[in-house]
């Protein structure tokens, strides 16, 4: 079965391994040093996943949903939040005593943002999308996500 996912599925797997991470980070012991490089990567992953519906998704959601303003802008807030949420954690390590605050409040509004956009946000983008434009969008997002992580790709130069 060869069959690739479309933008939607892509994005839902992200958010698979955003809970993952977000789960391990929560379940490892207080004074685990490895607890900040597990924040790092969740910040990584997040950003870039925020970073791709922004560009991808929701300009079409937008135009082509039904109150599709709305549901943009609602997680565009949330990214907002989630973002503010990693940028506080990254200064922090893990043994200071406000990064559990800052880790339950973003685990809590990550947990409701990611809910939210799949029973909201997917199922209105996979009514509205025909779904040759969601296979598109899922190769084109492949395509720049493998360009990136290419050696000699934007990530691999220096600068």
């Amino acid at each position: 079965m060869s069959r690739r996912p479309d933008i939607l599925g892509e994005f839902t797997a992200d958010h698979r391994a955003a809970t993952e991470l977000l789960d391990r980070i929560e379940t490892a012991p207080a004074d685990d040093p490895g607890r900040g490089e597990l924040v790092a990567r969740l910040t990584d992953l997040l950003f870039a996943h925020c970073a791709a519906e922004e560009e991808h998704l929701f300009p079409v959601v937008q135009h082509d949903v039904p109150d599709g303003g709305a549901l943009v802008f609602r997680s565009i807030h949330d990214h907002l939040a989630i973002g503010q949420y990693l940028a506080d954690l990254q200064g922090l390590g893990p043994a200071d005593p406000v990064f559990d605050t800052l880790l339950r409040g973003l685990a809590e509004t990550l947990r409701r943002h990611l809910r939210g956009e799949e029973e909201r946000l997917f199922p209105a983008a996979r009514k509205a999308l025909p779904a040759a434009a969601r296979t598109a969008l899922g190769d084109r997002l492949r395509a720049e996500r493998a360009e990136l992580e290419a050696p000699g790709g934007p990530a691999g130069t220096s600068g």
